[in-house]
């Protein structure tokens, strides 16, 4: 009976140790920066636009965004607003946070149209490869999803 409860104490010391010993090492959480954002995105944006009444109606984008790692970034995109097909430039600014959250300024040039500023609230994810982002100004109501364009090259 002692040999018993001997034996079963080891065996279960040797598998709390076998257990410890392999379980995951939590890893450091990625912390980002301006820099993570480098290169160029394939994007897409869906959404509404609620207001002014005259714009109201089904909006969609198509394009590339260029992020230098230093705060600026350039776009240029296809866009479709009820329908209508048109050409975009986009200027701006962007700011990326510890937690690989952000925000962006852009200025948005349409032809025919003065230009006009639109704001965007991002999360990168996949280390940097990819964010999705929501359009934050009043009266819109459109989201964002960009991809790395060549992940593996230096850019």
């Amino acid at each position: 009976m002692k040999r018993c409860t001997i034996t079963r104490i080891l065996t279960t010391a040797a598998l709390t140790a076998l257990v410890l010993g392999t379980a995951p090492v939590a890893s450091a959480q990625l912390a980002c920066s301006g820099a993570t954002l480098r290169g160029t995105f394939a994007y897409t944006s869906t959404g509404f636009i609620t207001a002014p009444a005259s714009l109201a109606g089904p909006v969609a984008e198509l394009g590339t965004q260029t992020f230098d790692a230093a705060g600026n970034t350039t776009a240029t995109a296809t866009l479709s607003q009820n329908g209508n097909i048109t050409p975009v430039s986009i200027t701006g600014t962007y700011t990326v946070n510890a937690d690989c959250t952000g925000t962006m300024t852009l200025q948005v040039s349409i032809p025919g149209i003065p230009a006009f500023p639109l704001h965007v609230s991002f999360v990168m994810d996949d280390n940097g490869k990819e964010f999705q982002g929501m359009e934050t100004d009043a009266g819109l109501v459109v989201t964002r999803i960009a991809r790395k364009i060549f992940p593996g090259t230096t850019e």
